[in-house]
């Protein structure tokens, strides 16, 4: 299978290990990686880290945009950053190159790649906006976004300053403040317009597994270090511990968000998915990008509706 990934990696652990598992993955031919967000080029470098260390110097990186549409970016920073100091990385990446290498990559393979995004959709908008040609021309589009069920955030915004994270992307840091309590998932609320627009164009396969499923697949900080210290000699496994215990500092699990719409592209029995429509929440100040989800056999989106996270580590970790 073709992929074209689009990452903030760096923010999280979770792009890390998204980016892992489709290197290692045999079946997957990763066309390229595309970053967005602020700091986009720093994002291309820590894709690069990752890739040196698992041994695929030869995947094509692109920095895309730092920009929103409308609104301004609330990624500010990049916290795994500071790995750059000491792990091999390419350097030189020029700003706003993304776009030109989706839409050649998907001249070049007409109907054969996936565009799995797990960042805010920014460069899949600008994509459909600027070349709906180039957007006809892919085979689907899977995205780790959107909350279509019940998850367990409260449903309230907390100002507790005990409460603030030093390990955060985020202006401002309280990231309660952003999600409004958990009623919005990050990627879809930071670049609401983006991801109205993503859910605009029809194709073959159009997927959303949403936060409602993502936070059901959970490793405790302990159970993460045992699998990952197995092979001391794994550089990629040593690099994954280390981002993994700057974020595990504050926050005691991994919550496999990215990891499992990556798994869902090669595994069928990791989640099922419910066919319907999408809407995004674009009238509302506080509540844009809130994703609305109509169940209807004959529409164009199908979202995740259940998860099995025994099958998916099983899956993951035979891989990674």
């Amino acid at each position: 299978m073709k992929v074209i990934l689009d990452t903030d990696i760096g923010n999280d652990i979770d792009d890390a290990l998204a980016l892992s598992y489709l290197l290692r993955q045999p079946e997957c031919e990763l066309i390229g990686i595309v970053t967005s967000c602020g700091c986009a080029q720093t994002h291309a470098k820590i894709a690069s880290a990752v890739c040196c260390a698992a041994g695929r110097k030869d995947v094509p990186i692109f920095a895309g945009t730092d920009d929103c549409i409308i609104i301004e970016q609330k990624e500010k920073y990049v916290p795994h950053a500071t790995i750059l100091d000491h792990w091999e990385h390419h350097e030189d990446y020029e700003p706003n190159q993304a776009l030109d290498f989706i839409r050649k990559a998907v001249r070049q393979y007409p109907n054969e790649i996936v565009f799995l995004e797990i960042a805010p959709p920014s460069n899949l908008a600008r994509l459909f906006l600027v070349d709906p040609e180039a957007a006809a021309l892919l085979k689907g589009v899977v995205l780790m976004g959107g909350k279509f069920g019940e998850g367990n955030q409260k449903n309230w915004t907390q100002h507790d300053p005990a409460k603030r994270r030093t390990f955060s992307v985020f202006e401002p840091n309280q990231i309660d403040e952003i999600l409004i309590g958990g009623a919005l998932e990050p990627n879809a609320c930071i670049d609401p317009y983006a991801t109205a627009v993503a859910y605009q164009v029809p194709l073959p396969l159009h997927r959303s597994v949403g936060v409602d499923c993502t936070s059901q697949v959970v490793m405790s900080s302990k159970d993460f270090n045992e699998v990952l210290s197995q092979n001391d000699e794994d550089r990629l496994h040593r690099l994954l511990l280390e981002m993994g215990n700057m974020f595990l500092s504050e926050i005691p699990y991994v919550t496999f968000h990215d990891p499992l719409p990556t798994v869902t592209l090669f595994n069928d029995s990791v989640c099922k998915f419910t066919r319907g429509n999408v809407e995004v929440e674009l009238q509302s100040k506080r509540l844009l990008g809130y994703t609305y989800f109509e169940e209807d056999v004959n529409g164009k989106h199908e979202v995740a509706s259940s998860v099995n996270p025994q099958e998916f580590f099983k899956e993951f970790f035979s891989i990674v």
